[in-house]
Parts: C-alpha cells; structure tokens; sequence
C-alpha cells in the first residue's frame, strides 16, 4: 500500500481528479463526459508528442525541435494540399510520417555519429526548420478554404469520438508496445540508465539514441499533419513554443531527465494534467498566457520531486546493504 500511495502515476492522477473536482464545484458542466472527451481530444496532441520524447528522454537525450518539426511537415502537407487537391490524403499522411521520421532521423545522426549534445544538436535543427517553412511559404499562410474537404474531414466524429482521440488511443497502445514489449524499448531504459553497462550487455548506445529520435520524429510528422487538418490552417509559427508543453508533459509525468525512467501512463497523465489546466483556465477567467508560466514552474517542481526521489531510493538501498553486512 505504501509502495502505491508513493506512484507517481497515481498520485498524479489523483491530482487531476481533485483539479478537475475543483473546478466543477464552480462550474459543473466542466466534468462532464463530454466536456472531459473534448478536453481529451484538445489533448490529443500533446499525448502523442509526449509519447515519442519519452523515447528520447529515457535515452538521456532531449528534443527540442518536434513541435517545428510538426509545423514543418504541416506547413509541407497543407501546401501540397492546397496545390494539387487530388493528391489522397493517406499519401499525405504517409509523406508527414516519412519526412517527420527523416528529420528526426537527422538529430539522431548529430548526435550518434557527430557526437553533438542533444540539446545543441535540436536547437539547431528547431531554427533550421523554423526557417525553411518560412522559405516554402514565402510567410503566407494557408488557409481553410484552400484546403480540400477531405484533408480537413479525417479528425472529426467517429463512433462518438473525434478521430483524432482515437488516433491517439492506437498510439498509446502502440507505444505501450515498444516500450514495455519490445528488444528497442528496453534498449531505451537500459541505455538511459546506465550506458556503459548497456554496451555490456550489446547494446549499441548510438544506434538506440538515433532510434529515439527517429521515434519522436515519426510521431512529430503525424501530428503535423493531424494539427493543420484539425485547426484547417498553416502558418510559419504553428506550435509555436509547443516543445516547453511536450517538455513539461514528460517531466510532471516522471520521466526522468537522467534518462531511463518513465512509464507511458506517467507520460500520458503529464500530458493529461496540462490539458486540464489549459482547459480551465479561460473557465476561471486566467489568461491563458499564464499557461506558460504554470508549464514552467511544474517542470522545476516536477525535476526536484524526481531528483529528492531519486536520492531517497539511494540512501534506502545503502541502508538496506549496510543491515545485510
């Protein structure tokens, strides 16, 4: 019972339920089921970003450039749209997954074979990206009316739930997989959590990190195209500052910024409480600019809960050792 009340992913669920308590006690439309489905779906995005930096940050590696790295492949799929309509849209979501998996695939190689930090490497590629949307743009921006009935149709309702939720449940599910089920999910927790004794046991440390990124990266290229068909615009700045929320989701979420310590629940819930403090705030007549603010201040307080648990873990496991001796 002690080992459960001290979960992360419990105690971060219960915080979600009392904020979203919280609120309705002042405005009791706001936890009801359809008002939670829609601020699941407003989420829905966040959700699945955070899912692929989890790969990154268990690898002890951050990603700074997914969310320009989702705007670059809506700006591309909005513009193809817009210019040849025929085009199907499942091809367009299989270039946005293709190119996203190829710019990842580009911060993998700088830091697997140029040896480059991660943040130095993504903070690169975040204004490289930035800029060549403005470069294929020309700064103009596209437009619901230029884009064809089909490409904006595919995130709405289906069995009672936009599409987009239900894009996001197959990508929880599927990284559920990777992670827990597969040889390159453990590689990304063993890599993180301790490297030299991964190369030990086979593990190429390079080639998981470059797979963490081409991860994140593929995840980045299909919310691209998923933002610009929900919102039926495309402009230089989408998501403009996105990166702190993906950021702030992993962290309050205890993924571990040492790397090798996450769980998808915790990413999904960090994803999720962000959601509902988004939600609420225009309810309670907050500013949403304070939304930045709060997304800071979690990730300080949520990377000194992690580091105060962490060193807890260690003195308990030398206490333990000196009882056994």
């Amino acid at each position: 019972m002690e080992r459960a009340l001290k979960s992360r992913e419990l105690i971060l669920a219960f915080a979600i339920v009392a904020l979203i308590l919280m609120i309705s006690l002042r405005f009791p439309a706001f936890a009801g089921p359809a008002n939670l489905a829609n601020v699941f779906n407003d989420t829905a995005i966040l959700i699945m970003l955070a899912l692929g930096q989890m790969a990154v940050i268990l690898t002890k590696s951050i990603d700074l450039s997914v969310a320009a790295n989702l705007a670059l492949n809506g700006m591309v799929v909005a513009m193809l749209n817009s210019a040849m309509p025929g085009i199907p849209v499942p091809l367009l979501i299989v270039l946005a997954v293709g190119l996203g998996a190829a710019l990842g695939a580009l911060n993998g190689l700088m830091v697997w074979k140029l040896d480059i930090p991660p943040i130095v490497a993504t903070l690169g590629t975040l204004t490289i990206y930035r800029g060549l949307i403005f470069v294929i743009s020309g700064g103009a921006w596209v437009n619901a009316h230029e884009m064809s009935p089909g490409f904006k149709d595919l995130p709405r309702a289906v069995l009672g739930l936009p599409v987009l939720s239900w894009i996001a449940m197959l990508v929880i599910l599927g990284a559920w997989i990777v992670y827990t089920r597969t040889p390159a999910g453990r590689a990304f927790y063993a890599v993180g959590g301790n490297a030299n004794a991964a190369v030990y046991t086979g593990i190429d440390v390079g080639r998981t990190r470059f797979l963490a990124f081409v991860l994140s990266g593929t995840i980045a290229g299909l919310c691209g195209y998923l933002w610009v068909a929900r919102y039926a615009v495309a402009y230089v700045d989408i998501a403009g500052g996105f990166e702190l929320d993906v950021i702030a989701a992993c962290v309050i979420g205890g993924i571990s910024i040492a790397g090798g310590i996450g769980s998808v629940a915790g990413a999904v819930l960090g994803a999720l409480f962000l959601g509902v403090i988004k939600n609420a705030l225009p309810v309670v007549n907050i500013s949403p600019f304070w939304q930045l603010a709060i997304s800071g201040t979690a990730i300080i307080v949520a990377v000194a809960f992690n580091a105060r648990a962490e060193r807890t873990r260690g003195r308990v496991i030398l206490k333990s050792a000196e009882r056994g001796a």
